[in-house]
């Protein structure tokens, strides 16, 4: 009698058992959306890194597809305070994207990660090739550095308390690393990455802009961002293009005030449609 046979008939239901639960498990990771989201869409993978689409039923959607392009996208973001923004956002027809960067602070990484999600979606999804933009605080970094560089694909830019300073947030010795700099390279470069040096290409484009900020942000201060910002497009003679609402006793919070705004919201609906328009137009 051959007393291999149990034990080798074990060993293999052992590793078939195994198998089986490995690859469960392997499939129960990949059915795992890439991101959660706060309103229906889809997530997927933009070289190498978690984009999203949050899209508008599919009897409100068009083609081209108005949409804005929302930064910062991190795990956490866009989360519950945006909620009804993005809804409004999406019952107008109008989808929202955007694609995690890390923290970047605005450094070419990032700049050529919002160029290949934009890439992806006029190319691939049908979406207009002009797009507003959405800055939310740190996102306002990202969104105004990569829009100094491709104006022409811009139809609007609404800002929540946004960054367009580094010398403000995230300060010079903390983004450095993220540009592959050090402290002093940076320093010495700083008209070429700092967004607020050349935020007079958008103002000289007139690139319709919204922003409503705090008056007493200590995080982002308005008048090193914001209200600079304001200023270069009076200087450019384009003061119609810019409204910046000054919030006085609001500082860097989740003031609903902030995110209840159907100014702002109307904005960018409107800015994202004359996007879509335009495309449609070449």
């Amino acid at each position: 009698m051959n007393h291999r046979s149990p034990r080798l008939l074990i060993t293999v239901c052992i590793i078939l058992t195994c198998s089986v639960r490995l690859f469960a498990e392997d499939a129960s990771e990949a059915a795992k959306p890439v991101k959660k989201l706060i309103l229906p869409g889809e997530s997927f993978l933009v070289e190498g890194r978690p984009a999203f689409i949050m899209w508008p039923a599919k009897e409100k959607r068009q083609n081209p597809q108005p949409w804005i392009m929302y930064a910062p996208t991190l795990p956490a973001y866009p989360d519950r305070h945006e909620k009804w923004m993005h809804q409004q956002f999406v019952d107008a027809g109008i989808a929202v994207a955007g694609i995690d960067v890390g923290e970047a602070h605005g450094s070419p990484t990032s700049q050529k990660l919002f160029t290949a999600l934009y890439q992806e979606l006029t190319l691939n999804h049908g979406f207009a090739k002009k797009v507003c933009l959405f800055g939310r605080s740190r996102g306002g970094l990202w969104c105004s550095s990569w829009a100094v560089n491709h104006p022409e694909k811009l139809s609007g830019f609404i800002g929540i308390y946004p960054v367009f300073d580094i010398r403000t947030y995230p300060k010079l010795s903390r983004a450095a690393p993220a540009y592959g700099l050090t402290l002093e390279q940076l320093e010495a470069s700083l008209d070429q990455h700092n967004p607020i040096a050349r935020m007079n290409i958008l103002a000289k484009a007139k690139i319709p802009m919204m922003i409503i900020h705090g008056e007493i942000d200590k995080v982002v201060p308005i008048k090193e961002n914001s209200g600079t910002v304001e200023k270069l497009y009076q200087q450019a003679g384009n003061e119609d293009a810019i409204k910046l609402i000054r919030v006085a006793d609001q500082g860097h919070n989740f003031w609903p005030g902030f995110f209840n705004n159907q100014p702002l919201v109307d904005f960018a609906i409107k800015h994202a449609k004359a996007g879509a328009e335009a495309g449609s137009g070449q």
